[in-house]
């Protein structure tokens, strides 16, 4: 007889204990709202404007209300099932936006309020963006318009096991050969496989795959190596799926989370068949990492992306790109997008906290009671500790900070994107070096505010019902001046002037660039004992102030000095620079006032965790310390009555949060329950008995349990 396992009914609450005690939260967080100062749809059309805001309550009913993109069962999933349901997803994605005429910024739109990055994620971003921006047009009819049409399915692959940010160092080789004219592709060792690579694992049958071009043009026709550069290489057949010969492709596992990806790892080798005979298929897949015995990938010489480098087919004669650079074009577009998608991390991580502690009590104050409707003492908001305020408002403003970089650094991009293309390179180098310096700062901030954001909430905050520990497992892959300035005094009422924190930010910047030259070059340091010090401050000088002083080319190794505290300047100017300067915002006086409220609480905040180094530079005196950290408590408690309109501001819909904590109506508890209810394990019962082998419990003979299973 076959074990069927008894299901037992759904767990009900009863219903004279189905409502929390005391005020509701929906009371609390309508108490909160009459609060504001300024109009939340005033400022939420500054941040987004109107076009962005129509496709979002176009778009978001789309999603809610077609089952393959409901969000309410994923918690309950293992891998397998997550992985399914976001291939589901993906494919229903692209069969909606056809049938209902999405533009490439809905299709975006409708991504920002899925979130659930799945299989296509790498296909629609650095795939398509790199065939858009590297390839010919012969390539563009080859490669991009099937792509767009998904009739091939791509991914980047440029990560190897044994290397990450060093692009250089990349082991995947590239041989051109005249004679065949085709590209011979290599993974000379298990350190270059390519690894990490989303969408590789189960989906992709194309990759974008970075390597070291070699070329036969050196002297006597020796091979010279040119440098790491995108070859489009086939991974699988299109209609059987099989992989194709040459490639050693595997799902890496469980990770910690994008479960919905199937991150893989490519060896592009294969053995040399006519060499010896295969038992079987299996024997083959059993031998694949023996790699002395490799013969090699050959691909045709139009897969060499050639937009700006190019090998000549006949002599194999290499072609400089106008700038070394270039293959480095969809790397800094993603970095952009990432310190534009940053501010959206730290806003939705706000909003979670803000309204479950202005909803979650704890311990009622004796000195200053807040009572319930004049009945007994009731327990204080949690928000109202100054202690959780400094937890969870700073996230709020930060998000603001990144608003404005992160529309600075899309400027800057397309300015560049426009400037290559009339041949003039000048500003590939301020965006290269301004992106990874920002990507670096953002992330870390962002991903820190989330994890702070969910100790905030305390014991729920653990659960996935709360919808940040997930989302923090989800974000954390991104994770991966003049030195002779002097200080000029300040006092504590230049802590409302938004120039006191430009001129704050670049002197403590320039400091740490003179102080690390001094290292290096007066106490004769080694470069490996300064490594502290450059990553505290390397890669960044702001390009606007680049375009305002030009520097020579000798100037360019003291640029690589001082990145945190240039990409802490550079937030902290485009911010100061749009309170001053946006007429759109200075229109709105309530809007503008709340906002320079938010930039002095991040230029503050941001000054006293940074406090050691504007000591160290002779900026800031110990008194005067002392005068910023209290600036910055009044500016806690006057931020407070605005937090819960300001996360408002932000937009964040229940769908998107998919949080019990952070619901917009505050009703926070059956929510936490209804979560609950909803585990499959509540439906089991099982077996405890040591001398049972049985773990569940099954149904007895003649129960109705047993007739319905034989149905």
């Amino acid at each position: 007889m076959t074990f069927i396992p008894t299901l037992t009914p759904p767990v009900e609450i009863p219903p004279h204990l189905s409502k929390p005690v005391g005020t509701p939260g929906t009371r609390l967080l309508e108490i909160e709202r009459s609060k504001a100062s300024f109009c939340p749809d005033d400022l939420k059309e500054f941040l987004y404007g109107k076009e962005y805001l129509e496709r979002v309550n176009r778009i978001l009913p789309v999603l809610e209300n077609d089952p393959a993109f409901d969000k309410s069962q994923i918690h309950y999933m293992d891998r397998g099932d997550k992985f399914r349901h976001g291939l589901a997803k993906e494919k229903r994605l692209v069969q909606v936006s056809r049938e209902l005429g999405w533009d490439e910024e809905d299709n975006k739109v409708a991504e920002e309020l899925l979130d659930m990055p799945a299989a296509f994620g790498l296909h629609k971003s650095m795939f398509m963006k790199t065939l858009r921006a590297q390839t010919t047009d012969e390539q563009k009819e080859l490669f991009l318009k099937p792509a767009e049409r998904y009739e091939i399915i791509g991914c980047y692959a440029q990560t190897e096991l044994g290397h990450g940010s060093n692009v250089q160092g990349l082991e995947t080789t590239a041989t051109y050969r005249p004679e065949t004219k085709t590209f011979v592709l290599q993974s000379p060792g298990l350190t270059a496989m390519k690894w990490w690579i989303g969408g590789l694992g189960r989906t992709a049958d194309h990759a974008v795959v970075m390597a070291q071009l070699y070329t036969p043009d050196g002297r006597n026709g020796s091979l010279v190596r040119r440098g790491p550069f995108p070859f489009v290489v086939p991974i699988r057949d299109l209609k059987t799926r099989e992989l194709l010969p040459g490639c050693t492709v595997m799902d890496i596992g469980p990770k910690a989370g994008y479960p919905m990806t199937d991150n893989g790892a490519l060896l592009v080798s294969v053995y040399e068949t006519s060499r010896r005979t295969f038992g079987s298929d299996r024997a083959r897949i059993g031998l694949t990492f023996r790699l002395n015995q490799l013969d090699n990938v050959e691909i045709p010489h139009v897969n060499f992306l050639a937009a700006y480098a190019q090998v000549d087919p006949d002599s194999g004669k290499f072609a400089r790109p106008p700038n070394e650079k270039l293959s480095y074009g969809t790397m800094t577009y993603i970095r952009a997008n990432i310190v534009q998608q940053a501010r959206m991390v730290l806003a939705r991580s706000a909003t979670v906290a803000i309204r479950y502690c202005s909803v979650r009590r704890q311990f009622a104050d004796r000195d200053a009671p807040f009572t319930d409707d004049g009945r007994k003492p009731a327990e204080t908001q949690v928000i109202n500790y100054q202690l959780v305020q400094a937890r969870i408002f700073p996230p709020l403003v930060q998000a603001f900070a990144c608003h404005f970089t992160g529309k600075e650094m899309f400027r800057l991009y397309s300015l560049n994107q426009t400037a290559m293309e009339g041949g003039d390179f000048t500003l590939l180098a301020d965006v290269h070096a301004s992106s990874s310096g920002l990507k670096s700062l953002c992330t870390i901030m962002a991903s820190g505010a989330i994890e702070e954001c969910r100790r905030a909430c305390g014991g729920h905050g653990f659960s996935l019902a709360g919808g940040l520990a997930s989302f923090y497992a989800d974000y954390l892959p991104q994770y991966i001046a003049n030195p002779e300035a002097k200080a000029r005094a300040k006092y504590a009422g230049d802590l409302a002037d938004p120039q006191f924190f430009i001129d704050a930010f670049g002197h403590r910047a320039a400091y740490l660039t003179a102080t690390a030259l001094r290292k290096r070059d007066v106490e004769k340091r080694t470069w490996n004992s300064l490594l502290i010090d450059i990553f505290r401050c390397s890669c960044v000088v702001p390009p606007i102030r680049r375009l305002a002083h030009p520097c020579s080319s000798a100037d360019q190794p003291l640029l690589a000095i001082d990145r945190t505290a240039h990409s802490q300047y550079y937030l902290v100017y485009n911010f100061a620079q749009a309170i001053l300067h946006d007429a759109a915002l200075k229109a709105q006086p309530a809007v503008h006032r709340v906002m320079t409220t938010c930039f002095e609480l991040f230029a503050c905040y941001t000054m006293d965790a940074e406090a050691s180094e504007f000591l160290s530079s002779g900026y800031l005196s110990p008194k005067q310390h002392e005068l910023l950290r209290n600036r910055v408590h009044a500016l806690l408690a006057e931020l407070r009555p605005q937090a819960v309109p300001l996360v408002d501001a932000w937009g964040c819909p229940d769908y998107l949060l998919n949080s019990a904590l952070g619901r917009h109506d505050g009703d926070v508890y059956p929510a936490l329950v209804r979560f609950a209810q909803n585990e499959p394990l509540n439906r089991t019962r099982f077996n405890v008995n040591v001398d049972d082998p049985e773990l569940e419990v099954g149904p007895e003979e003649g129960s109705p349990e047993t007739r319905s299973s034989k149905l």
